[in-house]
């Protein structure tokens, strides 16, 4: 896999195929269990994404501003991660699932900017 000048991948999912095949090598469940906790882990990332926009507008006036506006890029990229993750445990064609998936929903109509 070669990388980009600033050291990213190349292509992003050879990472999340790495990351599954890793999480897939040391899971404590398997089957059908396994899969629906794979899942149920982009509620907890969501969840994350809530207390940091919470916590970068110091809407909880018990413990203030306690997060900043780059934690909330940083729990959105891990729900991104995970999802790609999820997918990826679902099919081996996740990929071209998630290709597939993008190219129709920019196909979509929009509705008008009046």
């Amino acid at each position: 896999m070669s990388d980009e000048p600033d050291g990213t991948p190349a292509d992003p999912w050879h990472t999340i195929d790495d990351l599954w095949k890793w999480l897939e090598s040391d899971q404590p469940f398997g089957g059908r269990e396994g899969l629906l906790l794979r899942m149920l882990k982009l509620s907890e990332e969501v969840g994350e994404v809530a207390e940091a926009v919470i916590g970068a507008t110091g809407q909880n006036p018990r413990k203030g501003v306690t997060h900043t506006w780059q934690d909330v890029e940083a729990e959105l990229c891990d729900v991104v991660i995970t999802a790609m993750v999820a997918l990826r445990t679902l099919t081996p064609e996740a990929r071209e699932v998630f290709t597939r998936h993008l190219a129709g929903v920019a196909n979509r109509p929009r509705g008008s900017d009046s």
